[in-house]
């Protein structure tokens, strides 16, 4: 008997070698090959096939297919209004951290007005049931798989033709066709293909959860997230019972949007007011803290940002940041000695995002500064106050996008005052808020001690 042939597959683009090496000689993404072992490609054209026929663009008629609301408003924002018949959404997200507990209650919400199908490769229908009993959700309509063939799953939902099919999860699933283990480069790829493939000519709704890697990306090769309209992650601290959902990709809505969820014993619940949970109560003003407006896509965000700085016993003094780029913090500093006259040369420098949130946009230059300065001088901010804005290398605070939304969130929640870049102040008053423009890192310095 001839021994198996074995290929090494990228873990990124699917690629394959005869050998391994360091490099991938198709993406140029290093340490991803894997050992493998060879498929033979299935036959799937027989011949030459009619030719499709062409339509001029003028001539499609485009139409606004309406959504399928989940049931979990949430999510819906994530997913920009509601699920599209037809389209593919992959959500990822660490273990245990809530993704099939949160697709069981939207598939129950959606059971009421379209037919559902939960598949399931990881747990048994027994398992399921349980989980739905415990939700306390009424999942009676809900049609359940314990499948994790792929041939057998989509002569089930060729069947039953459901409105919203769920595949819980697709790292489990492997097709007939292919000789390698579940969750290979190779079967997820494959499997992937055909069910997007089923659900654009069926018009069924597909959920997609997908396994991560221990560096938080989703395992599986990086086509997975290339074949799918939406892309979603379940972010959260473990330790903690606020999850969010970001979208990372969306071809039907905006990408960067964030749901936040609270863990409760009942299952996942929306929260209404998110930016109480990024917002610390202290009993008074404290030295080193100063609230921004973040946006996160198209909801704006207020989050504490704390800095704590004190004397270096090193020679080389540390630098720190969670939530927040570290390579930011030291060009800020630089900004600040050079710009503002202000120096930690000497200093230890440690910020932080309150309430484990991972801010990515440049508006938080502004407040990360201020906090630095007044935990420097340990002298605290005014009460109820909140900044925004980019800093150059310049030492110029430059505008940021959507300031008027920002600061009419912060009006909203009883904020009284706010530093902004000058090209960001209103043109019209708003009620119960002074908007304080400036140009420079000195200026801003200067307004944050009036």
């Amino acid at each position: 008997m001839a021994k198996p042939k074995t290929v090494y597959v990228c873990t990124e683009c699917g690629g394959e070698s005869l050998k391994w090496q360091g490099q991938c000689a198709h993406c140029g993404q290093w340490n991803t090959l894997v050992e493998g072992m060879a498929e033979k490609s299935p036959a799937r054209y027989q011949g030459l096939a009619e030719p499709t026929k062409v339509a001029r663009l003028a001539d499609i008629a485009a139409a606004e297919t309406p959504r399928r609301t989940t049931g979990v408003g949430e999510l819906d924002r994530v997913l920009g209004g509601g699920l599209v018949p037809g389209a593919v959404v992959l959500l990822g997200g660490d273990p245990g951290i809530g993704k099939s507990t949160l697709l069981l209650q939207a598939l129950s919400a959606m059971s009421a007005n379209a037919s559902t199908l939960y598949v399931s490769g990881e747990e048994s229908a027994q398992q399921i049931a349980l989980r739905a009993r415990r939700l306390a959700v009424d999942a009676g309509n809900v049609a359940m798989l314990a499948e994790i063939q792929l041939e057998r799953v989509i002569s089930v939902l060729n069947a039953h033709k459901p409105d919203v099919a769920v595949i819980d999860s697709i790292q489990t699933v492997y097709s007939e066709a292919l000789q390698s283990a579940p969750g290979s480069v190779a079967q997820v790829r494959e499997c992937a293909a055909q069910l997007t493939r089923h659900a654009k000519a069926s018009g069924t709704a597909l959920l997609l959860v997908g396994h991560v890697t221990k560096e938080g990306a989703l395992a599986g090769p990086r086509v997975l997230e290339h074949m799918v309209d939406c892309v979603l992650y379940f972010e959260g601290d473990t330790h903690s019972s606020f999850r969010l959902v970001r979208a990372i990709k969306n071809r039907f809505g905006a990408v960067n949007e964030l749901g936040v969820f609270a863990m409760t014993e009942r299952g996942l619940r929306g929260v209404s007011n998110p930016s109480a949970l990024f917002l610390s109560q202290h009993g008074g003003d404290v030295p080193g803290t100063c609230v921004m407006v973040t946006q996160e896509g198209t909801r704006p965000l207020l989050v504490e940002i704390q800095a704590l700085v004190d004397t270096a016993h090193a020679p080389n003094p540390r630098r720190l940041s969670v939530g927040l780029e570290q390579n930011r913090l030291a060009l800020l500093l630089a900004v600040l000695h050079r710009h503002a006259g202000i120096a930690v040369f000497d200093q230890d420098v440690f910020v932080n995002a309150v309430g484990g949130v991972r801010i990515d946009e440049p508006a938080a230059d502004l407040p990360v500064l201020l906090a630095i300065v007044s935990s420097l001088r340990n002298q605290p901010l005014p009460g109820k106050l909140v900044a925004f804005g980019e800093i150059g290398l310049a030492g110029e605070i430059r505008p940021v996008q959507r300031g008027q939304e920002r600061l009419r969130e912060a009006a909203k929640l009883g904020f009284t005052r706010a530093i902004v870049p000058r090209a960001n102040l209103p043109k019209t008053p708003i009620d119960g808020m002074e908007t304080i423009g400036v140009e420079r890192v000195a200026d801003a310095v200067a307004a944050a001690r009036e």
